[in-house]
């Protein structure tokens, strides 16, 4: 059977952002780990508007090519690993943006996080999205990985320095997130043709 392919999401998209570092770290992890096949995604580089579809979501019937490029990059994932700053106590804009653009695409695969921030090293921003992954029909793992002090762990030189036993609890991460991936990909049905999660699905023409 392939590899379940795992999509690391980089969700702080502000100049001078620490979130590429921290993925590069956790992408090199999952590369050693070779359960998944990987893919580092940077909203910066994707650069959705805010949501701009007239449409639910939940129709798959989207009028802008930004958004059905964001749905073929999607679709293609078993699993997902957001790479998520704390803001405010909560998640980032962009963050919540990216995952209000689609429905279907979502729908019954594992999601993990990596947080980071001050002392609450990004607690706050993940237990703040389980709730809107679980309302996607994501499965959220109970382990995520937190990273305090993100100042520290990445310094001028733009390099993260991981902390004692943080590369063991992310492998451990991967490790679970296998084992789901593999469980729910099994139960999930193929989508039909012309569905938003289907591999041979044809784009839309442009209104």
């Amino acid at each position: 059977m392939p590899r379940p392919k795992l999509q690391i999401i980089i969700g702080s998209t502000r100049p001078g952002r620490r979130g590429p570092a921290i993925a590069e770290w956790f992408h090199s992890l999952a590369l050693k780990h070779s359960g998944f096949e990987t893919e580092l995604v940077d909203l910066a580089e994707v650069g959705l508007p805010l949501l701009d579809e007239p449409r639910p979501p939940q129709r798959g019937r989207y009028e802008h090519e930004h958004t059905r490029r964001w749905s073929d990059t999607v679709r293609t994932a078993d699993a997902y690993v957001f790479v998520l700053p704390e803001y405010n106590h909560s998640y980032n804009a962009a963050t919540k943006n990216a995952l209000d653009y689609l429905a279907r695409e979502w729908q019954g695969k594992p999601v993990s996080f990596v947080g980071y921030g001050g002392v609450a090293a990004g607690a706050r921003a993940v237990q703040a999205l389980i709730p809107v992954v679980t309302a996607l029909g994501m499965v959220p793992l109970a382990h995520s990985v937190q990273i305090p002090f993100v100042r520290l762990a990445v310094p001028g030189d733009g390099t993260f320095r991981s902390a004692p036993g943080l590369d063991e609890d992310a492998t451990s991460l991967l490790d679970e997130l296998l084992r789901l991936a593999e469980a729910l990909s099994a139960a999930r049905p193929e989508p039909r043709p012309g569905h938003p999660g289907h591999p041979g699905k044809k784009k839309e023409p442009q209104a």
